[in-house]
């Protein structure tokens, strides 16, 4: 019975996932909207410095934060 269910469940993702890539039309993205005014591409360093470290920074000063603030004075039970 599990089988059957596994090849249900992957031929109805399978057939959701066709029809998402069928219906969408990415040929419509090289035409310009009115007001449409792209600005300058980034270079790889903007890019990897928004999307890689900015991230990193912004999750340890933020585990900092927690870190230096957490005023619980249990003793973290060790096994």
């Amino acid at each position: 019975m599990d089988k059957k269910n596994a090849l249900r469940a992957g031929a109805v993702t399978a057939g959701t996932t066709l029809m998402m890539l069928l219906m969408t039309s990415p040929a419509l993205a090289v035409t310009r909207d009115d007001g449409d005014d792209p600005g300058q591409g980034l270079s790889i360093a903007q890019t990897l410095g928004l999307y890689v470290a900015t991230p990193i920074v912004l999750f340890l000063i933020i585990a900092g934060l927690v870190m230096v603030l957490d005023k619980s004075d249990k003793p973290q039970p060790t096994n």
